[in-house]
């Protein structure tokens, strides 16, 4: 049960970050700077994800 558990948290992490790099491709902050929170959402998934929520580009 443990990596069915492990699996499928896994894949709701991978939606997530997913759709925030969605979203930030949709915002409206230069190409510049998306192109920077793509990259920290990529390489640092959490702590991209959380600094994100934070301070990301809003709308």
């Amino acid at each position: 049960m443990g990596i069915e558990v492990t699996g499928l948290l896994g894949l709701i992490w991978l939606i997530i970050v997913i759709w925030a790099i969605v979203k930030v491709a949709k915002s409206s902050a230069g190409g510049l700077a998306k192109l920077i929170w793509i990259l920290v959402l990529l390489f640092f998934p959490l702590l991209g994800l959380i600094v994100w929520f934070l301070f990301g580009p809003k709308g």
